[in-house]
């Protein structure tokens, strides 16, 4: 499985940039940052991640996501 690369030319994301790339709400997106589900910063009122945190994050959940169904196919 290749790796994801966020094709984005920013070092700092926005919430709205992730949930553009995502396919989500900002609200989606905001309650991630919020849980520390997803890396990210907040300056003043707006957060913000670093590219390649969010690119690692991306990978890291697409690793987790392909184990589960390996293991739940094991057990069927």
């Amino acid at each position: 499985m290749d790796p994801i690369t966020v094709d984005i030319n920013k070092e700092w994301l926005s919430v709205a940039d992730i949930a553009e790339y995502m396919d989500v709400s900002a609200f989606v997106v905001t309650s991630l940052l919020r849980g520390h589900e997803l890396p990210g910063v907040k300056f003043g009122r707006e957060w913000r991640v670093a590219r390649l945190d969010f690119q690692d994050w991306l990978n890291a959940r697409r690793q987790e996501s392909a184990t589960e169904v390996a293991n739940t196919l094991r057990n069927q």
